[in-house]
């Protein structure tokens, strides 16, 4: 048995370990292994080179979990410790991640992201600079991600969410959801991205009631791995990479927010720049459509919900 400790956590993550009874392994990669338990919950077990998530358990060393795990691998969680195969993880010195970003200073900024974006970021026929060169612009296995995330339907899916219509995102969301292939479909990788660029757009009382239920009607159309992604943006959290680039945008640094964007895009062979599209172009949308306006959303009172979760 090979022991490794845990470098961080989430809350969620404590809660996936204390209150799972039946795990079993959902996939398992060179870099990561995901867990899945009876509610459907997916734990993600990741080395340093990925880093934090929503849902991510980092442990120290870079082990190669395809060497030592498969999916019959068996499975047991006790207090501080879970055990895969022949690997035994030690949570009891993991620091507690917040995977919340710091939402009210994105919003705060709303108006300068917002313009630096459409200054520098868009490309003609494509929401970001250098996208052209990424995998959007091309087939992946047959699935044409640059034709299905330039439709009327995603088009629309961005209108509804910059105007805070609920019913029109729902009806959009749900069109999209689970469209392209991979364990995250781009349509699901274009409505997280989208999601995460509402709660930057949009006040927090509008903004978790427009995540949450948008991507709460999509979870149940596509991947265990995927719902487990849009449950998060819903919830206003996100990986990483991702607070990386807010924290650039915060600042204000060109170069940093270049970095920081080709990092995500960098994301498996599609996904980081679907969801890009689906944040930028959400970004780009609010402007051209009501940005100058600054609008009150019009979500009702009855449908607005509590703010995120920081402790999460």
């Amino acid at each position: 048995m090979q022991t490794v400790n845990a470098l961080s956590l989430t809350l969620a993550v404590n809660n996936w370990l204390a209150y799972t009874r039946q795990p079993r392994i959902l996939h398992v990669f060179g870099h990561a292994c995901n867990l899945i338990n009876e509610r459907r919950e997916v734990l993600s077990i990741v080395t340093p080179q990925i880093g934090n998530g929503p849902f991510n358990l980092v442990v120290e060393d870079d082990v190669l979990f395809s060497k030592h795990l498969n999916a019959q691998s068996l499975i047991s969680i006790r207090a501080n410790q879970l055990n895969l195969g022949d690997l035994a993880i030690n949570t009891s010195n993991a620091k507690l991640w917040s995977p919340c970003p710091d939402w009210e200073a994105l919003h705060g900024k709303r108006d300068d992201i917002t313009k630096l974006l459409l200054t520098n970021y868009q490309a003609p026929g494509l929401p970001l600079r250098g996208l052209r060169d990424t995998p959007i612009t091309k087939n992946a296995q047959g699935y044409s991600t640059t034709d299905s995330l330039q439709s009327p339907i995603s088009n629309s899916l961005l209108t509804s969410l910059v105007n805070a219509d609920l019913p029109s995102s729902l009806t959009t969301a749900q069109q999209l959801a689970g469209l392209g292939v991979g364990l995250t479909p781009a349509g699901d990788d274009f409505i997280m991205g989208a999601i995460l660029a509402v709660w930057i757009l949009h006040p927090p009382e509008v903004a978790s009631v427009l995540a949450k239920e948008v991507t709460n009607a999509t979870t149940a159309l596509t991947t265990s791995l995927s719902a487990a992604w849009l449950r998060s943006a819903g919830r206003g959290k996100a990986g990483i990479l991702w607070h990386k680039l807010f924290d650039a945008l915060i600042s204000g640094d060109e170069i940093e927010i270049q970095k920081t964007m080709d990092n995500i895009l960098a994301v498996g062979e599609t996904s980081g720049a679907d969801a890009m599209a689906g944040f930028i172009s959400t970004m780009i949308c609010w402007v051209e459509k009501v940005g100058a306006k600054n609008p009150h959303p019009a979500l009702s009172q009855r449908e607005r919900g509590s703010r995120p979760d920081k402790k999460a």
